[in-house]
């Protein structure tokens, strides 16, 4: 989006297109432009109207029906922050007792809508002119809510009268590359870590392959899953992190959430036992295998595999627990004869620790039967193993 496109959309014509706009079918876009323009409308408007159509679309999985209302751009909109991930950022700043916080690099607005929802005090930041302008609509209906166009880290904090500070670096290099080394963010970590010593209660949201070793020894480090997709990490200090520094989980699953925290007591590795779990991507992330493994009274199936097996069903939020029907040495002729044996045409391939590319092995395993089969290649005490397993509940 440019600067015209956006004052297009802001015109009363342009919002009332966007109002008007059905529900988003790529199939039907391009009729749909040339009917517009037909019409008369502006070519530039009915294309600024039709990409944010196509984001808000986008948007709904992470703002719900919000999005309806708001306006992104293609970048903010990857890294805006979820709803519901937003609002246990802001009910941190609430419960630390923060009456106005500094959104550093707020954006699109998406952290700071969750924290003046809670009546909290926000002073919205983003170096980009055009980024601000969006910001400012999307927090239009929040008078504790200011959005400035400013480079969030030349603030005069105590000036303000800030008392808490949330930033989202930017993670993507100047040619759209991952960043995955912290001082590659934009602006880079240190010197949004830097901040603490004015601003005690600071939390950053950093990208969730940040190296154990970037993580600062006063920060609580929090990786967030949400229904099985790792979507960050958080550094949290000083009143924002109330049960001190150290490495923590949060497991979203629909409603139910698990946090585990660390450290993560020794697990050992022992041999395939009734049951085997699935750590949850944010536990393996947080270095709490272990933690799964002595919740479950289990073991690890290798020292180097993020996989528990147990004797035991034990309930958790924190792991997908499978029952083991048959384990045997990896072998393309031992398995395919297996789950012909068992009617199976159906397959879902999990790995980890071996190089088999499972849409491969599903091609040469050839399969045509009825029945439906879950399989896990994997390394058991460091030979290569296959694990014929059912999903079962632990409710």
């Amino acid at each position: 989006m440019d600067p015209e496109t956006l004052s297009l959309l802001l015109s009363p014509d342009g919002w009332a297109l966007l109002g008007a706009l059905p529900p988003y079918d790529e199939r039907l876009a391009l009729p749909m432009a040339e009917r517009l323009q037909k019409e008369g409308l502006d070519p530039r408007l009915v294309a600024g109207a039709l990409t944010q159509s196509r984001l808000r679309a986008q948007g709904r999985a992470k703002f719900a029906d919000f999005a309806d209302g708001m306006l992104f751009t293609p970048a903010g909109l990857e890294q805006a922050t979820r709803l519901t991930v937003g609002a246990r950022h802001a009910r941190r700043y609430q419960a630390a007792g923060c009456t106005l916080v500094a959104d550093l690099t707020c954006g699109i607005g998406g952290d700071a809508m969750a924290m003046a929802a809670l009546g909290l005090g926000v002073l919205a930041c983003d170096v980009d002119e055009l980024t601000a302008a969006i910001a400012t609509v999307n927090l239009r209906h929040f008078p504790e809510a200011t959005v400035r166009h400013a480079d969030g880290l030349t603030l005069d904090l105590a000036a303000e009268g800030v008392d808490g500070v949330f930033a989202d670096p930017a993670r993507r290099t100047a040619q759209g590359r991952r960043a995955h080394d912290p001082a590659a963010y934009t602006p880079p970590l240190d010197r949004v870590l830097a901040l603490r010593d004015a601003v005690p209660a600071l939390g950053v949201k950093v990208g969730p392959a940040i190296p154990h070793a970037a993580v600062p020894d006063d920060a609580e480090a929090q990786w967030v899953s949400i229904d099985g997709d790792v979507v960050e990490a958080g550094l949290w200090f000083g009143p924002l992190a109330p049960d001190g520094p150290g490495r923590t989980a949060l497991v979203v699953r629909g409603q139910a959430a698990t946090v585990l925290r660390g450290p993560a007591p020794h697990a050992d590795a022992g041999p395939v036992g009734t049951y085997l779990y699935e750590p949850d991507g944010a536990v393996i992330r947080a270095g709490l295998v272990g933690t799964v493994a002595d919740q479950v009274r289990g073991r690890l199936l290798d020292a180097t595999i993020a996989y528990v097996t147990s004797d035991a069903l034990v309930a958790t939020g924190a792991a997908t627990a499978y029952r083991v029907l048959d384990t045997m040495p990896f072998g393309l002729k031992r398995l395919r004869t297996a789950l012909r044996e068992r009617g199976v045409g159906r397959l879902t391939i999990k790995k980890r620790g071996t190089a088999v590319v499972p849409e491969q092995l599903r091609k040469q395993l050839d399969l045509r039967g009825d029945g439906e089969a879950t399989i896990v290649l994997t390394r058991v005490a460091g030979s290569q193993q296959v694990l014929l397993v059912e999903p079962v509940g632990t409710d």
